[in-house]
């Protein structure tokens, strides 16, 4: 029991959380229709124990917003430009993401076709995807391609050929043309990202043409990916010693001469120019090649 000489007990003040209330409900503490919104910790106030919460955030001082959340978000009249900020656009990337994997996760086996979109119908690349594709698909693999003209086209046309699922997935950009006539299944995308993660997810090798950046930027994912353990060791061929092979001899001399990759790293990949090679690497649905192990665990 405490004598009369303790000190008064301090009085400590609770810090409670404004009560939100929907629109429609009325009461004492409810704007009236010609009134802003409810009333609101002020903003320039220098109480350090005074605090505005915002979902799990605790705001005071010039931090404390105007409105509450549901005001901002029930008013059809203010301004739009939210819909672009990072927090949407995480729900942009989700549904992305949702959408891709429920297009393409009863698709079975399946081979991806890289290729510029600049090589078109008449020249040797052209027609060399087709062949692949028409081939692999005979084998039983969809093809999957970015949808586009050129390789993409090929890879699509001789995958319906072929009696084949053709599949393309499209990228949002301010110069293509939409996806091409002989895609079946098509899946447009507004993040690269989100779709890079649907061809390494839902292929079972990949097969790289001429090509340029974007070709280049699929086949360094897919070499970073496999390098590092992200994915299981798939078959990668390079289609077109002619094309590729600078790229190759510079990995050879200066990425292993520098030391910043293994040897192994080059046991990657397959470069060639036989279509029956091409087809054997891949091999036929079911079969997943061991991965190169060099005992220096991951590098980049």
């Amino acid at each position: 029991m405490a004598n009369d000489t303790d000190p008064a007990p301090t009085t400590r003040t609770e810090e409670r959380e404004p009560v939100e209330t929907s629109p429609d409900e009325s009461g004492p503490d409810q704007p009236s229709p010609d009134e802003s919104g409810p009333d609101l910790p002020n903003p320039d106030t220098t109480d350090d124990a005074t605090f505005y919460s915002k979902g799990p955030l605790r705001l005071r001082g010039s931090q404390v917003p105007t409105t509450t959340t549901d005001q901002r978000l029930l008013e059809s009249r203010g301004p739009s430009n939210w819909v672009h900020e990072d927090p949407w656009r995480v729900m942009r990337i989700q549904a992305e993401f949702v959408e891709g994997f429920g297009s393409l996760a009863e698709v079975g086996p399946a081979v991806s076709i890289f290729g510029s979109a600049r090589l078109g119908a008449g020249t040797q690349a052209y027609e060399d995807a087709r062949e692949i594709a028409r081939r692999l698909a005979e084998n039983g693999n969809a093809i999957i391609t970015g949808g586009g003209p050129g390789i993409m086209e090929a890879g699509n046309l001789g995958a319906t050929e072929a009696g084949g699922v053709s599949i393309g997935l499209g990228i949002e950009l301010p110069f293509e043309s939409g996806l091409n006539d002989h895609v079946e299944l098509g899946v447009n995308f507004r993040y690269f990202f989100v779709r890079k993660t649907m061809f390494l997810k839902y292929s079972r090798g990949f097969v790289v043409m001429p090509g340029g950046f974007g070709t280049l930027d699929e086949l360094f994912e897919a070499f970073t990916m496999v390098q590092t353990g992200k994915v299981t060791s798939f078959p990668i061929v390079l289609f077109g010693t002619s094309y590729w092979r600078g790229l190759v001899d510079w990995m050879a001399s200066t990425l292993i001469g520098e030391g910043t990759i293994s040897p192994k790293d080059l046991d990657l990949f397959t470069l060639t120019d036989d279509i029956d090679e091409v087809v054997a690497t891949i091999g036929p649905p079911g079969t997943i090649p061991d991965a190169p192990v060099d005992g220096t665990g991951p590098e980049q």
